[in-house]
């Protein structure tokens, strides 16, 4: 089962550019069972390979553009590890309900903006004026949520490129699939040291990752990414409405 797992979500995320903390997480914890913080750093780390494997062949297609990934990365850098030290902390108080619904409140707020945004209208999008200072502001905070939830930097990264740059969608995907390794790999590094780590499951999910990244790198160009993307959201709005259910009835339950 894990290996299926790795291998469909290496295959969103080859085939939409998000995916990885997102999907991983949820599926983690509320599937397999897996306590929250070791989700959260599984998560980081699996998207940290798979990207790895991604990041190459979007540089040889000529999809990243370097000068906004660099705005991207002067304020998703550092906030990656501020989310690292917030989820340390929440795991040294013990809170580990809170954590669950702060994750499943994050999924349901980014799965209904995602929803919303992909109503938008894009004609015109190539006239729009470059705003891509931007970026180093608004990507501290997307830092940050990946480094306490692993999700958010291939939805919400996607969504700024597309709202402040003129970018081409394919050069939206390469740009926002490098950003996300980037900031995975330090939150990994981070999470690794801090918090207890399965490193059987990451291997597991790794290894039908690989096969997952590969396939959907060979079929990217004949996948329509619009309708996969609309139906990952709406999964992940079921899933975060789960968290939360699950949480409200803990908090609930007498004591």
């Amino acid at each position: 089962m894990q290996y299926v797992i790795g291998f469909v979500i290496a295959l969103f995320i080859a085939l939409t550019g998000v995916g990885a903390g997102t999907i991983t997480v949820p599926i983690l914890v509320l599937f397999l069972r897996v306590p929250a913080p070791i989700a959260v750093g599984i998560g980081l780390t699996f998207s940290a390979v798979i990207k790895l494997i991604l990041v190459p062949a979007q540089i040889v297609r000529g999809n990243v553009a370097w000068r906004t990934l660099g705005f991207m990365l002067l304020g998703g850098a550092p906030g990656v590890i501020v989310g690292s030290l917030l989820l340390k902390h929440l795991v040294s108080a013990g809170s580990q309900n809170l954590l669950n619904a702060l994750l499943g409140a994050i999924l349901v707020a980014t799965a209904s903006w995602q929803i919303l945004f992909s109503f938008r209208s894009i004609k015109g999008d190539r006239e729009r004026r470059d705003r891509s200072p931007l970026l180093a502001w608004l990507m501290f905070p997307v830092g940050a949520e990946v480094g306490f939830s692993s999700a958010g930097a291939g939805a919400l990264g996607s969504a700024a490129l597309l709202s402040l740059t003129s970018l081409l969608p394919a050069q939206v995907v390469g740009t926002d699939i490098a950003f996300g390794f980037v900031v995975s790999l330090i939150g990994s590094g981070a999470h690794w040291f801090s918090t207890t780590s399965n490193l059987q499951l990451l291997l597991q999910l790794t290894a039908g990752g690989i096969a997952g990244a590969i396939t959907g790198t060979l079929i990217s160009n004949a996948i329509p990414r619009r309708p996969l993307r609309f139906a990952l959201w709406l999964w992940l709005l079921v899933l975060g409405g789960q968290f939360l259910f699950t949480s409200y009835h803990v908090w609930a339950a007498p004591r």
